[in-house]
């Protein structure tokens, strides 16, 4: 796909002619640097109080950025998207509008597709994971799995037929999905379809399996609420989505600690922690404005260096995923607002929890990395900072895999 997406004739909008995308070839070349001129100006008229000059420059942005254009002009598109929520004071009924949103486990498999295809970062974590934890279970023969942010449970098929393939028995495998719950009348439906589609895999594989359901905000989970038995093994993942709880910066007792206390008074065997690594979770507007720029100009580079411009999959991914994460971004704040970390930052609070970390299997990273240089563009970049596994983008860190265990009192 990232070779179709070097082709001028792919990477096009589909609706213009050759004549006019030759003639206006130059000038995009030109907005590149003016689209972000413009928004950062926009903002900071915005942040100054003159709301009026800047729906003006919002309106020049709009006329301009396109959905179905280069990298700078989508990234625009989105960004005005957001700068128009929060100049209206609507960015939270936006954002919950967004989120409420049902999404079709079709819509999902398409958007998985394309990042297996043109990204590793979801293949590269759940293999590492993955295999991590089947390190940590190998001789166990209860193994209880809780996954906070389970969503449609994407990881764990290859898991279950890694497992099966083992030479002894299969252990007995509890999975325990914890997602927050649905905005709607159903607030456990996806998660307990996700357990159903499990369930229904792992009968081709013979693996004794339970799944259970918890449906509350990682912050308020109790330990008694997930029914822990002393002989399991017990392992606690969770991936890309400890950024959910709020920090410090917006209530005083900090939601995102209490969750990192809940899983070291459970004393899990390994905690697996993969964290989105940003900086714009500011609590000051234009400092997180600026680095939500910096952040998502890398995300739709990528994009646009590996999928085709008129792909259906990546206008998917970039509409579902992206637009929601950027309205929150710009347009929302308080706890709704995300409000990721750097992984260094985690570091300090997972070990300030009552952690020690642990190491990647060298020889784990070793062939993760020989698969990635394979398969993926050449700019994409895995590393290693002391215990931690780095993955991203031109230099650019989007994400951080780390094992850690509880220490010993």
């Amino acid at each position: 796909m990232f070779k179709e997406a070097g082709t001028d004739s792919k990477n096009s909008n589909p609706n213009e002619s050759d004549v006019h995308r030759k003639s206006s070839w130059k000038k995009q070349q030109k907005e590149v640097v003016d689209f972000n001129t413009l928004l950062v100006h926009c903002a900071q008229t915005y942040a100054s109080g003159d709301k009026p000059r800047a729906c003006e420059l919002l309106k020049q942005i709009s006329q301009h950025s396109s959905p179905y254009g280069d990298a700078s002009q989508r990234l625009a598109h989105y960004f005005a998207n957001g700068l128009k929520a929060r100049l209206a004071g609507t960015g939270s009924e936006v954002y919950h509008s967004l989120v409420s949103k049902r999404r079709t486990v079709s819509d999902m498999l398409k958007a998985y597709q394309l990042y297996l295809a043109c990204f590793p970062f979801k293949k590269i974590t759940y293999h590492l994971t993955n295999q991590t934890i089947l390190d940590t279970i190998q001789h166990a023969t209860r193994v209880h799995i809780l996954d906070f942010g389970i969503d449609f449970g994407f990881q764990w098929p290859s898991f279950i037929k890694q497992l099966s393939d083992r030479p002894d028995e299969p252990p007995k495998l509890r999975i325990t999905g914890i997602e927050i719950p649905e905005p709607d009348f159903g607030p456990t439906e996806r998660i307990q379809e996700t357990g159903r589609r499990l369930a229904k895999f792992v009968e081709r594989f013979g693996v004794p399996f339970e799944y259970h359901v918890v449906a509350a905000m990682f912050d308020e989970v109790r330990v008694e609420d997930l029914h822990i038995e002393e002989d399991e093994l017990l392992v606690v993942n969770c991936l890309f989505r400890l950024h959910d709880p709020a920090d410090e910066t917006v209530t005083e007792h900090c939601p995102r600690d209490k969750v990192l206390n809940t899983i070291r008074e459970l004393n899990p065997a390994m905690f697996v922690n993969v964290v989105v690594n940003g900086t714009y979770g500011a609590p000051f507007f234009m400092s997180s404005f600026h680095e939500a720029m910096y952040y998502f100009s890398a995300v739709f580079d990528m994009l646009d260096s590996t999928a085709p411009r008129e792909n259906e999959q990546r206008m998917l991914v970039e509409r579902d995923l992206y637009r929601k994460r950027l309205i929150n971004v710009i347009s929302c704040e308080g706890l709704e607002r995300e409000r990721p970390e750097t992984y260094k930052q985690w570091q300090v609070r997972i070990l300030r929890a009552g952690f020690e970390q642990l190491s990647i299997s060298k020889e784990l990273v070793k062939k993760a990395r020989a698969g990635v240089k394979t398969f993926y563009h050449k700019d994409f970049n895995m590393d290693e900072d002391g215990k931690w596994m780095l993955e991203g983008w031109k230099g650019r860190i989007f994400y951080g895999l780390s094992t850690w265990k509880p220490t010993c009192f």
